[in-house]
């Protein structure tokens, strides 16, 4: 691997090359942070993308296009005047000291719980950092990772079930709710209630130790590889999706689980 002073020449070549693109290339020249946004959305699922692959060619180029999106940014604001490439690594790593004070202070930690909760605690301690608990929540998250993080900050101040077992309580009340409205024809109430139980089992996952959004993000891509089997075999086997009865899509199915094993 690279030592450090290769690493460093090799960030240093980046910003150089970006320097030399926006004064020269038209297009990076025009580029401004309301353009490039839609491309940072795109360029960090990708990055998801490859990661969730393990693809590891790809998550290196995909790592790449982010850097470059942090280093786009911070060039357009060192042309307004506002902050540079290094403002922002310095902010970084005065952030990352202030909030490890078990390794840079005197806090004790011996587990990740204990860094979190402390983390947690540090943030709203902080002079530019969140008012509230929940205030550092960006609002444009994806629905299920926003409930994630909603119901782990809130548990960091000991806002939370005493047992995971006492989740399941939950999980069925919010259950019985939602077969009411079914029965009651209120979609409105309907859509209300389906999200009471998206969150009840969100928090679940949260206290059994398992993500929700990589557990669904799983479950997806498992989805997809046994439908493209069934596809794939009906094709061979001369006949169309349409024509076909849930019972042979069904005995494809269980064809295309067998084969995971």
């Amino acid at each position: 691997m690279h030592s450090k002073e290769e690493k460093l020449a090799a960030f240093g070549k980046v910003l150089e090359v970006l320097d030399t693109l926006r004064e020269k290339c038209p297009w990076d020249a025009k580029q401004t942070n309301e353009s490039l946004r839609p491309n940072t959305v795109e360029e960090v699922y990708e990055l998801v993308d490859a990661l969730a692959s393990d693809d590891v060619k790809d998550i290196k180029k995909e790592l790449g296009d982010v850097l470059l999106h942090v280093a786009f940014y911070s060039k357009i604001a060192d042309e307004k005047g506002q902050f540079d490439i290094a403002d922002v690594c310095t902010a970084l790593t005065d952030k990352l000291i202030f909030r490890h004070p078990h390794i840079y202070g005197n806090v004790k930690a011996d587990s990740a719980e204990d860094v979190l909760q402390n983390w947690e605690q540090i943030k709203l301690k902080e002079k530019d950092g969140n008012k509230t608990v929940l205030s550092g929540v960006p609002s444009a998250l994806p629905a299920l990772i926003k409930a994630f993080r909603i119901q782990e900050k809130v548990a960091h101040v000991g806002f939370d079930w005493e047992t995971p077992e006492q989740v399941w309580d939950k999980v069925k009340e919010e259950t019985a709710e939602v077969e009411a409205e079914i029965k009651s024809g209120n979609s409105e109430k309907l859509e209300e209630e389906f999200g009471d139980i998206l969150f009840a089992v969100v928090n679940a996952a949260r206290l059994y130790g398992v993500n929700p959004e990589n557990a669904l993000e799983k479950t997806n891509r498992k989805f997809i590889n046994r439908f493209n089997h069934i596809e794939k075999r009906s094709k061979e086997e001369g006949k169309n999706l349409k024509d076909m009865s849930l019972a042979e899509m069904d005995e494809l199915w269980n064809e295309a689980k067998q084969l995971e094993k």
